[in-house]
């Protein structure tokens, strides 16, 4: 049984471990606040584009009258044969099984594509470390930037390092790269991976189909999984003790505002759809891969709110439990020489 002195410098070390998890907890607080106004900013610009998007498909034609064919590359549906995965995970660690569900979703859909030929573009550290252990690195084949495939799944692109300073070009170059390879016809189908964040207790890991586009303005959902109520009532409590809203901010006016502004009216445009979709259409995919890359931060950094949250609860049982148990040694120590004093009296 260990004694006093090395209870006491046990409990000393829990309480500098809960002091770092409870510094952690509110770092990541104030992080996933500034990560929800900016998704919150960047979102009336999202709903004015999609606006723009289905006045322009209701009032200009699709598909080309005399060949039959779609306007724009990203609007051609294929067969998949060859398909493009997005992996969205986190760069640093302490957030619970946040990396881990990630990697397990995409597991999942690895496994229900397979017998296609999958590329892997795996944004954050963690998934990218763990996907090349698994899978190998394409290599360039090709001077318009294709690869020379050797296995059915392949890693082709990462990016490490760029959800601590998310720019929209980040998502922007990312859309362009992707939106080429599509138009190339090098992929017939666009995925990504990523935790959709709407609120602390509204969240899901979901795989969003990016392309081809079949309906502008509404998610396509491959495959989601939901939190169970354990985990909501741990991101409750997290987000209660930190102050932290465990609600959205409710922007239904200003969406039914925007799409007011393009629900009447007969526009005349001046450019042929062909031009209007090429510029279009890609903003449209960038802003999906930026609202993913929003989303993706926020989550994680709920998770390691919610984990630094519970480690600190942890902590604070194993200090009860240790001080306990030190009581009850000293109380120990402390009848026993009373015992040897009294024995001691009573032979004399």
């Amino acid at each position: 049984m260990a004694n006093v002195l090395d209870l006491r410098r046990r409990i000393r070390s829990v309480q500098n471990t809960r002091q770092i998890t409870k510094a952690m907890k509110m770092v990541s607080a104030a992080k996933l606040r500034r990560a929800q106004e900016r998704a919150l900013a960047a979102r009336p610009y999202a709903q004015m584009l999609v606006n723009v998007l289905k006045s322009l498909v209701t009032r200009a034609e699709v598909y080309d009258p005399v060949t039959g064919e779609p306007r724009h590359p990203l609007l051609e549906r294929r067969a998949e044969k060859n398909i493009l995965l997005v992996i969205i995970s986190g760069d640093k660690g302490f957030a619970g099984a946040f990396n881990a569900n990630v990697v397990k979703a995409a597991n999942r859909f690895l496994e229900a594509k397979a017998g296609n030929n999958i590329d892997i573009i795996a944004i954050g550290r963690k998934g990218r470390d763990l996907f090349r252990r698994r899978f190998p690195y394409a290599q360039s084949g090709t001077e318009e930037g294709g690869y020379q495939r050797s296995a059915p799944v392949e890693i082709i692109g990462e990016q490490v390092g760029v959800l601590n300073k998310l720019e929209f070009g980040q998502a922007r170059d990312l859309a362009n790269e992707i939106v080429k390879r599509y138009s190339r016809k090098e992929v017939d189908s666009v995925y990504v991976v990523y935790n959709e964040f709407k609120s602390v207790i509204a969240q899901r890991l979901v795989v969003d189909h990016v392309l081809p586009i079949v309906k502008i303005g509404e998610q396509d959902v491959e495959q989601f999984d939901q939190f169970s109520q354990e985990e909501r009532q741990k991101q409750a409590h997290a987000a209660a003790t930190a102050g932290i809203g465990l609600r959205a901010p409710d922007t239904s006016e200003q969406d039914a505002h925007a799409a007011a502004m393009f629900g009447t009216g007969d526009y005349i445009y001046e450019q042929p759809p062909e031009r209007l979709f090429n510029d279009v259409l890609p903003r449209y995919v960038a802003i999906q891969i930026y609202r993913a890359l929003l989303e993706s931060v926020a989550a994680e950094h709920a998770a390691r709110m919610t984990a630094m949250d519970s480690a600190t609860n942890n902590a604070s049982d194993m200090i009860d439990s240790l001080t306990l148990s030190m009581n009850r040694v000293r109380q120990a120590s402390i009848t026993k020489e009373i015992i040897e004093i009294v024995s001691g009296a009573a032979a004399l």
